[in-house]
């Protein structure tokens, strides 16, 4: 049979030189061609625009359904309509699949650098390839990481961490514990390893080490020392405080004790975190804004900073969280009236710079305000969002606006450095937009956990698309053979030698939920501490059924994650 010819028939119009040969039909080739390029980004951009206006109709339907249900209104189908569908396309869509493996894979590269090098260690320096105990030897990686590897599905490596905490975890150590740190990492990343699991040992290790936590409480205006040693019961502040107990250290405790409380039936828990609230509501201002020292002793507040940032933040975060742990009842309601007056006051700190019109929130010392921003005050724009639901239609939308606002501004802290990571905290100047004030970066997650409260709630996949390009800044910037570390200058892109546990808890978990469907950790059962630990929402007062989900300087402060120490 003789081989047909390239150069005639059909096959012709594959040739370049007949192309070649008639610059009409070139022409018209090329034509073709950019007209489908247009309609194909055109379809793109449309279908963009369609999610996010589903995603702004359900938001509206939901906020009429909470109001007929507070006028006795009951309805009986779901006012979510397109909720169901939405969560599908998250499930298909093939770029949020590679991305959420691509963060499950960074996640396995930490936790088995963590195993290699600093097995039971509190956390690992991965350049020297060691490990350290920051936190008094309590296995504070481990920990922290339980509920992230039982989220991504990492079975084998969940029960291993699980029979290390079965075996060899013991609270019974002759260190002066933060307990702060260890309520939000240890107490709370082992109640939502319970919640999660359903296996007891992570409860009763939970009640162990929150028992020695306890006698922290026993001042005389029920205003927690911030220290205690875990051995001995002895609490004590900070000498840098002159001895003051710190607002954020004293005023979130409240979701972990409440829910230690929920499950075992035990109410001292609860009541010693729920006094603090009470004493604070004695001294509460009329703009909602404590600074950052209260007297243990008194119960009043010491002259000093008043800030969303370091040591003063999950304070006001735990407000809100504490409402939706409660079910939104009456009983807790007094939380959301505190909150919500905390918000004017946040309100009343928002600057604009020029010529970007980045919004920021200042710092107030006395009756002067201060042009600067911590990284930690990027926690605001979720915090915002997922609170915004509790308005009204018109305030909501106000503040769901400032919560976009801030977020971009978090964005930019980012964008805005040769590394594309965030500095620790930024300095605004009039027609300079901002600038990097200490610069270090230690792996934090506050501006992650924003973005993905904020695609949650909006389902605007922008928010999606600024995750993944701060993921990626810590894949260029952070990873080595042997981990991930922090830098020391977000400009030049010096490295440290230090993967905060933070790192494991927190920002690979907010990322990979920012890539996965909502109803993974739905908010509707679930509510995160501040250190991202999940914990399932119950009846208030009422017992706990752990369910199993589908898992498809001047002054030298302490290292821990709200203080900000930098290795």
């Amino acid at each position: 049979m003789a081989r047909r010819s390239s150069s005639s028939g059909p096959w012709r119009y594959l040739n370049p030189a007949y192309y070649l040969k008639r610059p009409k039909r070139l022409a018209l080739l090329f034509f073709v061609f950019v007209a489908a390029t247009f309609a194909f980004w055109d379809r793109q951009s449309l279908v963009r625009e369609y999610e996010s206006e589903i995603s702004r109709l359900d938001n509206e339907i939901n906020q009429l359904h909470d109001q007929l249900r507070k006028a006795g209104v009951h309805l009986d189908e779901n006012p979510i309509g397109g909720k169901i569908s939405r969560e599908k396309l998250v499930e298909i869509d093939p770029i949020n699949s590679e991305r959420r493996e691509k963060v499950k894979e960074a996640m396995v590269h930490a936790w088995n650098s963590y195993e290699k090098y600093a097995w039971g260690m509190d956390e690992l320096q991965p350049h020297s390839r060691n490990g350290i105990n920051s936190f008094g030897g309590l296995g504070a990686t481990l920990v922290d990481s339980l509920d992230t590897l039982y989220i991504m599905g990492l079975k084998d490596e969940f029960q291993k961490a699980r029979d290390w905490v079965a075996e060899s975890l013991s609270f019974d150590k002759d260190y002066d514990a933060s307990v702060f740190e260890t309520t939000i990492r240890v107490v709370g990343g082992l109640l939502s390893a319970y919640d999660l699991s359903g296996d007891e040992v992570f409860l009763e290790k939970a009640k162990d080490i929150t028992d020695r936590l306890l006698p922290a409480w026993d001042t005389q205006s029920g205003i927690p020392y911030n220290r205690i040693n875990l051995a001995h019961g002895q609490a004590h502040n900070h000498g840098w405080t002159h001895g003051d107990s710190i607002l954020a250290d004293s005023g979130t405790e409240q979701l972990e004790f409440i829910a230690l409380s929920q499950r075992t039936g035990d109410p001292k828990y609860q009541q010693k975190a729920e006094n603090v609230i009470r004493q604070l509501q004695k001294i509460y201002p009329t703009d909602g804004l404590l600074p950052i020292y209260i007297n243990p002793h008194s119960g009043t507040a010491s002259y000093s900073t008043i800030t969303f940032g370091a040591m003063g933040d999950s304070f006001y975060e735990y407000l809100l969280k504490v409402w939706i742990q409660g079910n939104k009842t009456e009983h807790v309601k007094h939380y959301r009236e505190m909150w919500e007056t905390s918000m004017e006051g946040l309100i009343s700190l928002t600057k604009k710079t020029t010529p970007s019109n980045y919004y920021y929130i200042c710092e107030r010392n006395g009756g002067s305000l201060s042009d600067k921003m911590d990284e930690l005050a990027c926690f605001a724009p979720g915090m915002l969002a997922l609170g915004a639901s509790g308005y009204g239609t018109e305030k909501a939308e106000q503040i769901m606006d400032l919560a976009k606002e801030l977020a971009r501004t978090c964005y930019n802290f980012y964008q805005t450095t040769p590394t594309k990571l965030a500095g620790e905290n930024y300095f605004f100047h009039a027609g300079q937009d901002m600038s990097v004030g200490t610069s270090w970066n230690i792996l934090r997650p506050e501006t992650v956990e924003s973005l993905m409260y904020l695609w949650r709630l909006t389902g605007n996949k922008t928010y999606q698309d600024w995750g993944w390009d701060i993921f990626q800044a810590f894949e260029k910037n952070s990873r080595i053979d042997s981990g991930y570390v922090g830098l020391r200058d977000v400009n030049t892109g010096e490295k440290d030698n230090m993967m905060q546990s933070f790192f494991l808890a927190e920002t690979l978990k907010y990322l990979y939920l920012l890539f996965s469907p909502p109803s993974l950790i739905s908010f509707d059962e679930w509510v995160f501490n501040t250190e991202a630990h999940p914990l399932r929402i119950v009846p208030r007062n009422g017992n706990s059924q752990a369910h199993s989900i589908d898992t498809a300087t001047p002054v030298v402060r302490p290292f821990g994650r709200k203080q900000g120490k930098q290795d």
